[in-house]
């Protein structure tokens, strides 16, 4: 268990802060790292070879070092969209088979597949949202020999509905499917191995879990993907980028390993030096320290919910660091309103209110959340 760590962040105390999976707080050594890069630039004679690419390696050994990969493994990448482009870029799908999406899935990681699907002529086929709750056997039984694509996260963004990839990765591999994951709402939180799981792809925001900037995501490209082909062309991606003298040489090959797949202007100065901050402090806690520091948390925000009256999905079947809340009548209108306006922030998502604690979040926090869900639920059912 971790204690409470808001000191490393600027996190008021009249502020409760419960909603780390639309965007984290930012720590103090991250700010402190952009901006100590932003006086770069007021320097431009002092950005070199490290910020260009020895930092970038930096990171991704780190984001290497979370999800089981190797650092070869390991792609630059602006967001997850981009990351999936490059996914659908490099995908096998012929006319007549399908795409595996979830319902209500987050639209990143929907509008490719549908432009994929439309562009040769296949089919998404949906997971529908499992009245059981159980997202892992509704998947496993949509997944078959037609399904060419399996597109998925590790759990559902709206509430934190568990999917057991490890399972499906297996499931996948049976029937011939290909595996992409968006992870952005797990990695940094719940411990994820792609040795385990043996994904294609794998893209992660930094924004969000992994407590770093905006703008940055990290993609994971398995090593039968290196050959691959990038949804664009720079210089620092190609062989050899490091001599500048030589850069009119071109070439046409590339970096190795997945650096094929790096953004232009990969070395931000600014946001890759955050990410770094950010990472080494996660990799210092360590995941299974997190995750373990986190899900009493969600399952005592659960066991008080339930008893206002309120629907959620048990631990067995969602993430420990994020929770769904439901009202079966619906919930009040203005509950996020108040609570936003007692200085409880929480996320509005479909018909559920997301809560999602971090290791700056206490008891504190859950009891502020809860004399505010009291009063308003009282009010509602009065009304």
């Amino acid at each position: 268990m971790i204690p409470c760590q808001r000191h490393l962040f600027d996190l008021p105390e009249a502020v409760a802060f419960l909603r780390c999976a639309a965007m984290s707080p930012m720590m103090n050594a991250v700010e402190t790292a952009g901006m100590a890069g932003l006086r770069l630039k007021r320097r431009p004679w002092s950005v070199g070879s490290q910020q260009y690419f020895d930092d970038v390696e930096t990171l991704r050994g780190l984001f290497a070092r979370l999800i089981g990969a190797s650092v070869d493994d390991i792609a630059i990448v602006p967001s997850a969209s981009y990351g999936v482009a490059i996914a659908a870029r490099n995908m096998r799908l012929e006319a007549g088979q399908a795409i595996v999406l979830l319902a209500e899935q987050f639209p990143s990681h929907v509008y490719a597949w549908r432009a994929l699907a439309k562009q040769r002529g296949a089919e998404i086929l949906t997971v529908a949202k499992p009245t059981d709750l159980d997202w892992t056997k509704a998947v496993l039984a949509r997944i078959d020999e037609r399904c060419a694509i399996t597109a998925l996260p590790n759990c559902h963004w709206t509430d934190g509905g568990l999917i057991d990839l490890v399972r499906v990765g297996a499931r996948c591999r049976e029937v011939g499917s290909q595996l992409v994951i968006d992870s952005s709402q797990s990695v940094g939180m719940h411990p994820l191995d792609v040795r385990s799981i043996q994904p294609d792809f794998l893209v992660n925001v930094a924004y969000k879990w992994l407590l770093g900037p905006y703008g940055l995501a990290l993609l994971y490209a398995a090593p039968h993907h290196h050959e691959g082909e990038p949804i664009e062309h720079n210089w620092v991606s190609r062989a050899d980028s490091q001599d500048y003298a030589g850069l009119v040489n071109y070439r046409d090959d590339y970096q190795p390993g997945a650096r094929r797949y790096d953004v232009g202007e990969r070395g931000n100065f600014v946001t890759i030096p955050m990410a770094i901050a950010a990472l080494e402090q996660i990799n210092e806690w360590g995941v299974d320290a997190i995750a373990a520091t986190v899900a009493p948390m969600t399952r005592e925000i659960g066991e008080r919910a339930m008893a206002l009256g309120l629907d959620c999905a048990p631990p067995e079947l969602r993430v420990g660091h994020m929770i769904g809340l439901r009202a079966a009548g619906g919930l009040p209108a203005r509950l996020a309103d108040d609570l936003a306006t007692a200085g409880v922030y929480v996320s509005p998502r479909g018909d559920a209110i997301r809560v999602a604690p971090h290791v700056y979040n206490d008891n504190r926090d859950i009891d502020r959340l809860f004399a505010i869900l009291e009063r308003t639920m009282s009010a509602s059912a009065a009304a």
